[in-house]
């Protein structure tokens, strides 16, 4: 189970009531519940869920976080064509330009992901 939290827009877009609900894993990944905690977001629903989902079926995967964010860009570039951008990390800034409706940004299990379209 995976529980969504998303930080508040001016516009309450695409916010539940109370900013959190819960939902059932889509894919069967072999995980206890997690929290992802969506700081940012110009991307659909739909889109954002499976961003949170192939993030912790790359975390399964993977250790090393460079990895687990070629293992998303490739998931993303192949479902939703090229060319995606994804960075894992503790520590980072960023500053990007990204596609409308093609930017993430969202933290779980003590990691930021940052994933976006551009180009």
């Amino acid at each position: 189970m995976y529980t969504y939290i998303y930080k508040r827009d001016q516009n309450d877009i695409a916010r539940p009531p109370g900013g959190v609900f819960d939902l059932l894993s889509i894919r069967q990944v072999a995980m206890s519940e997690r929290k992802a905690v969506i700081k940012n977001a110009d991307m659909n629903t739909d889109m954002q869920e499976d961003a949170v989902h192939t993030a912790a079926a790359g975390t399964e995967k993977y250790q090393v976080e460079k990895d687990i964010a070629a293992y998303i860009k490739k998931e993303f570039d192949r479902k939703y064509g090229s060319t995606w951008h994804c960075i894992v990390g503790k520590h980072f800034g960023s500053y990007v330009t990204h596609e409308t409706q093609h930017f993430i940004y969202f933290y779980m299990d003590g990691r930021a992901f940052l994933l976006y379209k551009s180009g």
